[in-house]
């Protein structure tokens, strides 16, 4: 695991400094610990940071080739590796270390960028082609490890992480209204954008060439979603088969590793197949609370009971919070995600046992897992069919009439979280209920100049998702959206950043592509039964669990944000948003805002989402945004 980076001049005459290549190097510490190293090739530079994981003594990075015409750096880990070696050597190539990147080098000799899409991994891969004056970078299928790049007049600059980018002389800093109004609306920001206007994400399986002064992004893998007869027995079969070997090969190793296990359906599915196929007990890693509704603990410790695991715990207090700005720090652009803390913190800990750490993440984007999916269920089937004066007059006058509760969730909460969704446009599906800004807030929250007229794109691109499986079912379009927007913008860069920070190398079985594809054959009823969700997932894994991991439903990594703001949080939240800080940025109205948090803070309203939000942004805004 690596962070990677580098510059391509646009003047053949220019040449990229070594220095700026280390500065960059040095702000990715996290990511590497272990190596470094910067290679200038003319207009082109190549910098790396490196976790040592695979060959630990050959493997340094920038890697060129026998006559140093092609050199890449490289993030991530290549599971097939040994495959396309043999096959390499096959056709003549010798190799000079037992690296991933290795194999991917001379992969590119022999396929040209097609060798992207024979690789069975997670990556960002820049590969300098000085024969052919050619840059290339490329990103994994689902996005699992980050790549941005960012282009004005005279460089192109690409990196791991934008705060690298940031090191490099000359790189603006011009925030995007647009990508602002949807990391308030979402809470992230989606691909390409960021941001900053002049840095974009490369997208979740594409590539980019740069040659000359031409730059050309293209897709190498692109999920096509298909419904297809599968009998239940012949399906549960297959994705058993697909699950443990993904298993099998995230075990390749030359470092410990082990297993987050927070006691769901996807981390015990992962953490019964590493059992199955290890020769010694796995390290297991888990996050609890002292409030009762937001704390699992126990259903992790029936798993670890269960595969008799070295099982490791950690319980997390509102104090924990005094991390905010590090880990803001960490993300490099704002991620409102309440659950970067205890993915932070359960990652510090197994930091101290392992290098390695298996995930479950995926299962609920593949498996229609979010209560979400049950809320557009329920509102196509019931709540839509009801006559609109019901709705209106009664319904939802009880929605905002209740209060929140201090509650995980409860029905009181669940029932105004629903209202609130069923208040979006249709064309959402069932993203109306993993949005965080309604129309007419997005008017009050923002201040007049900075967003002149009302918003119209905020949502264009889940449509554009959306539209690309039309006809096909509600579930398999849903989780199409998903994938291609929440997953990769959201809970991935979440899962990057955090594990990053304390240089912990997360892997997530479940999105190996293989099982992705697999997962988007499946006809709608072998994922949701009813209300009953991930039905082929249990079905299929049942006899691993244990009878409580069975009972259980959907819980969600979530902490106690909306009760921590009333409590230790609110002196943060009001110094960050002190009405003439947010009068002298002239992004926001303060008005509106003060509203928010006197609603809050008086118990009648929960605006956790919107606050925490506009804290994230404010203390990201002081590390990154408030200069050049």
């Amino acid at each position: 695991m690596c962070g990677i980076c580098g510059i391509l001049f646009k003047d053949p005459r220019r040449e990229t400094e070594t220095d700026v290549l280390r500065r960059m190097c040095d702000t990715m510490r996290h990511r590497g610990p272990d190596d470094d190293g910067q290679k200038v090739l003319g207009r082109a530079g190549l910098g790396m940071r490196r976790l040592s994981i695979i060959d630990l003594d050959t493997g340094h990075q920038p890697m060129g080739n026998d006559d140093g015409s092609v050199w890449i750096v490289f993030n991530g880990e290549i599971y097939n590796f040994m495959e396309l070696r043999r096959e390499l050597e096959g056709l003549g190539y010798r190799f000079r270390t037992r690296s991933d990147t290795e194999s991917i080098l001379h992969g590119y000799e022999a396929w040209g960028e097609s060798v992207f899409e024979r690789l069975n991994g997670m990556f960002g891969i820049a590969i300098r082609d000085c024969r052919q004056d050619r840059l290339l970078l490329a990103r994994d299928r689902l996005g699992i490890k980050p790549l941005y790049l960012y282009e004005d007049e005279e460089k192109w600059v690409f990196a791991s992480e934008i705060k690298a980018i940031l090191q490099c002389p000359g790189v603006r800093r011009r925030i995007d209204p647009e990508s602002l109004d949807r990391f308030m609306t979402f809470e992230y920001i989606p691909a390409p954008g960021s941001i900053f206007k002049d840095i974009r994400k490369l997208p979740q399986g594409h590539y980019c060439q740069i040659r000359g002064r031409e730059q050309e992004t293209r897709p190498f893998w692109t999920l096509q979603p298909a419904e297809l007869p599968w009998k239940e027995a012949e399906a549960a079969e297959r994705l058993r088969e697909l699950v443990r070997d993904s298993v099998r090969l995230r075990l390749i190793s030359d470092v410990p590793l082990g297993a987050f296990l927070s006691g769901g359906i996807d981390s015990t599915t992962v953490v019964s197949q590493m059992a199955q196929l290890m020769d010694r007990p796995v390290k297991t890693f888990s996050i609890g609370f002292k409030e009762s509704s937001y704390n699992e603990l126990g259903y992790a410790r029936a798993v670890a009971d269960r595969y008799g695991t070295e099982h490791h715990e950690f319980v997390i207090e509102a104090r924990a919070l005094d991390l905010a700005e590090k880990l803001v720090g960490f993300l490099d652009e704002p991620l409102g995600d309440f659950s970067i803390f205890p993915t932070y913190l359960v990652s510090r800990m197994a930091r101290d046992f392992v290098t390695v750490c298996l995930s479950g993440d995926g299962g609920d984007e593949l498996f229609a897992g979010y209560d979400a999916y049950r809320a557009q269920r329920f509102d196509r089937q019931f709540y839509h069919k009801l006559p609109k004066v019901v709705k209106r007059r009664l319904v939802e006058p009880a929605a905002r009439a209740l209060p929140p509760t201090g509650k995980k969730k409860g029905a009181v909460n669940s029932f105004k979280r629903f209202i609130e969704g069923t208040r979006l446009p249709k064309s959402l599906h069932h993203a109306r209920w993993m949005t965080f800004l309604a129309e007419e807030e997005r008017r009050q929250l923002f201040h007049e100049d900075f967003f002149p007229g009302k918003r119209t794109g905020t949502f264009d691109f889940i449509e554009r998702i959306a539209n690309e499986t039309e006809g096909l079912h509600d579930i398999t379009r849903t989780g199409h959206i998903d994938v291609k927007s929440y997953l990769a913008d959201d809970i991935l860069v979440k899962v990057d950043r955090m594990s990053m920070a304390v240089s912990l190398e997360a892997r997530v079985p479940l999105l190996d592509y293989r099982i992705v594809e697999f997962a988007f054959t499946l006809p709608p009823h072998l994922k949701m039964r009813g209300l009953r969700t991930k039905y082929l997932l249990k079905k299929t894994f049942h006899d691993d669990f244990p009878p409580e991991i069975r009972r259980r439903g959907k819980q969600g990594f979530s902490i106690p944000i909306k009760n921590w703001i009333r409590g230790d949080l609110k002196g943060m939240m009001t110094d960050l948003l002190a009405e003439k800080r947010l009068r002298e940025q002239g992004f926001f109205n303060p008005v509106f805002i003060h509203q928010l948090m006197r609603e809050h803070l008086g118990g009648r309203e929960n605006h956790s989402h919107k606050l925490w939000a506009l804290m994230v942004f404010q203390l990201w805004y002081d590390q990154y945004g408030g200069k050049g």
